[in-house]
């Protein structure tokens, strides 16, 4: 009998994704099923099943995985398709222009900053004033899109006629999204209609989307050994492989729209959530966006790939960790009050008159948890279109942007971009925010909570 097919998708389906169905079902192998599930972003007599927080549509059968990638209405389907040879010499042709202009030079940044105008005009024309990166990562970044910027035949131009090239578009996409400035100021500031900010920036997210993928992921068994022990270096937490914190995206919408009221959030704003794990050095190894403000930390969690994944056993599934007194510990995250207790995701002790055992295992819990508040909070400074509050946002179109902006975030890091580590540290990411509190406690998480409280009392610095 052959193996079952599944197909997943991340929560946030444009409506013209269903139109791929079919030619995935096509591609299937012969006998094989469709195991179907209900969207929690579509109507429920929708059958797609959206059981991955991968941002792709992924067709696995047994143990193989098919690469039929579908994202926001574009499809890259496995066998033969009409044009592709053609596609594919526009893509050498592509990589020649790019190899031949290639980033870097001067003449490139000396003729741009010449366009530059409005109120720019009157700070030092730095280019990492104005990019908040290195001449470095911006390279790389033009290495990444390059071939997908310049497969398509465009007319972008500056006002003057002179046509976008690679570099210019690069430039304009990173400045809309670390500055958050309205299309129309960045389009007097470089000298451009703001319509072909619009544009460029958004074929710059798409090319993200699918070049810089590898940049968000999972860790590799030797990675996590290394992220484990960066952790416990912290406060002391054994076996530890991640930090995760949410925070919101906060949009202008208005009110007088009936629809709208499913994105007003416990402080009574329109927002989207975004939950991130993070690693001891502010790099984001999962996130999953989307979800509307009215949603707390829970059904967030549950919702994402992460949590069935760990509820599955197939994270966080590594060694586990023998402690002195023949204590055994699990791998595990660590969260704020507002996340619920589970056997994989520890919590602080809640309630008064704790033990100090218990006293002591939350200073060490919050002061380890600082890393995902930084992480959070490093991203809203350097990308500031997140940042405040975005005027009307396409909600369909905002959930692929923030993703692009954590993978430039993880990028900056991979590459240890020095304007990165100058821009000044903050753990405020979501500062009109109150603390919210969970209740629900999982016996076998206050059972590991307890053992690692337990240890870590026996080791009190002096």
């Amino acid at each position: 009998m052959p193996p079952p097919a599944t197909l997943g998708r991340c929560p946030h389906p444009d409506p013209t994704d269903l139109l791929y169905i079919l030619p995935l079902l096509l591609a299937r192998p012969k006998g094989s099923s469709l195991r179907t599930c209900s969207s929690p972003s579509l109507p429920s007599s929708n059958s797609i099943s959206l059981v991955s927080s991968d941002p792709f549509w992924t067709l696995s059968v047994g143990f193989a995985e098919l690469p039929c990638r579908v994202l926001g209405g574009r499809a890259v389907i496995m066998g033969p398709v009409r044009g592709l040879k053609k596609r594919k010499r526009a893509g050498k042709n592509a990589a020649a222009r790019v190899t031949a202009a290639a980033p870097g030079s001067g003449d490139w940044w000396d003729d741009f900053s010449r366009r530059i105008a409005g109120h720019l005009s009157k700070e030092p024309r730095k280019f990492e004033s104005i990019f908040k990166i290195s001449r470095k990562t911006f390279n790389y970044i033009c290495s990444l899109v390059g071939v997908d910027l310049m497969a398509r035949t465009s007319n972008f131009a500056f006002t003057d006629g002179k046509i976008l090239s690679l570099e210019d578009q690069v430039a304009i996409a990173l400045r809309r999204l670390s500055s958050g400035e309205s299309l129309l100021n960045i389009g007097v500031s470089f000298g451009m209609n703001h319509s072909t900010v619009s544009q460029v920036t958004w074929r710059f997210v798409e090319a993200m989307e699918e070049r810089g993928i590898h940049h968000l992921k999972w860790p590799t068994s030797p990675e996590m050994e290394d992220i484990k022990s960066k952790f416990e270096g912290i406060q002391g937490l054994p076996n530890c492989c991640g930090a995760i914190d949410t925070t919101h995206i906060m949009m202008c919408l208005p009110s007088v729209d009936a629809s709208n009221k499913v994105w007003v959030d416990y402080e009574k704003k329109h927002s989207m959530v975004l939950q991130a794990v993070v690693d001891p050095d502010l790099r984001f190894l999962d996130i999953i966006t989307g979800w509307p403000g009215s949603m707390n930390e829970v059904p967030v969690l549950r919702s994402s790939g992460f949590f069935k994944m760990c509820e599955k056993g197939t994270r966080l599934n590594g060694e586990k960790v023998e402690l002195p007194e023949k204590l055994e510990v699990r791998e595990y995250v660590i969260g704020d009050s507002g996340f619920p207790l589970l056997p994989w995701l520890l919590t602080p002790y809640q309630g008064k008159d704790l033990s100090d055992a218990k006293i002591e295992f939350n200073k060490r819990l919050s002061a380890t948890t600082m890393v995902a508040q930084r992480a959070l909070a490093r991203l809203k400074g350097m990308w500031k279109i997140i940042q405040g509050e975005m005027w009307r946002p396409d909600k369909h179109r905002l959930p692929r942007i923030i993703y692009v902006c954590c993978l430039l975030h993880n990028i900056a890091i991979d590459l240890e971009d020095e304007v990165r580590d100058a821009m000044p540290s903050s753990d405020e990411h979501d500062t009109s925010y109150k603390q919210q509190f969970c209740d629900i406690a999982d016996g076998n998480g206050s059972i590991l909570r307890d053992k690692l409280s337990r240890y870590l009392s026996g080791r009190l610095p002096p």
